[in-house]
């Protein structure tokens, strides 16, 4: 009998991960606690960082076999649902919703209903900076065909410029799946750096004059106007541009459920429970793409690099955008507010404010710069259905 309990350790021990494991999985395990400290100890972008981190703790237990990427990723390119159905574990069960490209949409559709159109229509100029955020996402796919990425992987490393990780995710699903991993850590990491990396960049390209600029109060929006913008948005850019239909019908949608009045408990299940239970299987699920495999190569840091080049850049042209409109209007427009372009909504418009009020400290320009801060999430949708349009 003892000899059968020996044996039976003995096998245990054997199976364990500590046994099985590589090196690699355990340099995963600590890449996945250092986000954990910093959704956590430092609260970048939590929401969505502590789901990821554990998704990649989960994915990288040796043994576990809660994620088969395999199953996902074939030469064909399809999904045998019945293999998936016969061998998958937990995490490619969730994962099968970003894989069909749910879970971003319904993300947009939260989104949506917790976001006020009201500065944007209260100012339309504030499209035009929102578009100049976007040019940033074309310069980085130019350098990244540059440095060799085939045209998809350019165009999902892109994207990240947008500051909007459910976008990024979206046309990383369709465009590159083996860069799923890193392209989401890298697109939310920078969401959640966005007070640091930003106002260095405002700064550089603003004179202390130009910062304090005040601008004058936005006019009132009507219901009526709130109610036709995203009816009307949804018909325009989804005609033009029906890849994009997935995220801007959503995104509008759940802010119709806001402004028509008419369906609060649906308005508020989109932008509470719905959102968070999405964010929960969204995260998991992009964590678990992070494995050893995919993440510890050379492309990682690539994508790493690109993506904070991609970010500043959006900021520098908002900016820029913002000069320009500050003299064509003879000092009306606080060029700060160019910034908020890219669609990290609301920290982007916040940090438009910070920086205007250390220069004045009466200065007011939130609420300007949410003008084109809801511009910029328009904006790297449209981007978004530009690239899958042409590369997919």
């Amino acid at each position: 009998m003892l000899n059968d309990f020996i044996n039976i350790i003995g096998d245990i021990i054997s199976k364990s991960g500590f046994v099985i494991g590589e090196y690699r999985h355990f340099i995963m395990i600590f890449i996945s606690c250092v986000l954990f400290y910093l959704a956590i100890a430092k609260e970048y972008e939590p929401l969505l960082l502590l789901p990821i981190a554990f998704g990649m703790l989960l994915t990288n237990l040796p043994g576990a076999n809660l994620y088969h990427p395999e199953l996902f990723i074939t030469e064909s390119g399809k999904i045998d649902l019945i293999e998936v159905f016969n061998k998958g574990g937990l995490l490619d069960f969730l994962y099968l919703g970003v894989k069909f490209g749910v879970y971003p949409p319904l993300i947009f559709l939260g989104i949506g209903a917790m976001t006020d159109f009201g500065p944007l229509l209260s100012n339309p100029k504030s499209i035009l900076l929102g578009a100049a955020a976007q040019i940033g996402i074309f310069v980085t796919f130019i350098c990244a065909l540059l440095l060799g990425f085939s045209e998809e992987v350019a165009a999902a490393i892109a994207i990240i410029g947008g500051a909007d990780g459910p976008t990024a995710i979206y046309v990383t699903t369709q465009l590159a799946p083996k860069m799923l991993g890193p392209i989401a850590i890298a697109a939310y990491s920078y969401m959640a750096l966005v007070p640091m990396i930003q106002p260095p960049i405002m700064k550089l390209f603003t004179t202390k004059k130009e910062r304090e600029t005040v601008m004058g109060q936005l006019r009132t929006v009507s219901k009526r106007e709130k109610i036709i913008f995203p009816v009307v948005v949804t018909i325009l850019i989804c005609l033009f541009l029906p890849d994009a239909a997935p995220l801007v019908g959503m995104l509008m949608l759940g802010n119709l459920f806001r402004e028509s009045g008419v369906v609060e408990r649906i308005s508020k299940t989109a932008e509470n429970e719905l959102i968070n239970i999405i964010t929960i299987f969204l995260g998991l699920s992009v964590g678990a793409t992070a494995t050893a495999e995919n993440f510890l190569n050379r492309q990682t840091l690539f994508v790493i690099f690109l993506g904070l080049a991609a970010f500043s850049l959006s900021t520098a042209f908002g900016v820029l955008f913002g000069k320009i409109m500050y003299y064509a209007t003879g000092g009306k427009v606080n060029p700060l507010i160019g910034s908020a372009g890219v669609s990290a909504v609301p920290m982007a418009a916040r940090v438009s404010q910070k920086v205007a009020s250390e220069s004045n400290p009466g200065n007011f320009i939130l609420m300007h710069a949410m003008g084109p801060n809801i511009a910029g999430v328009i904006g790297s949708a449209v981007a978004a259905g530009i690239f899958l349009a042409v590369f997919r």
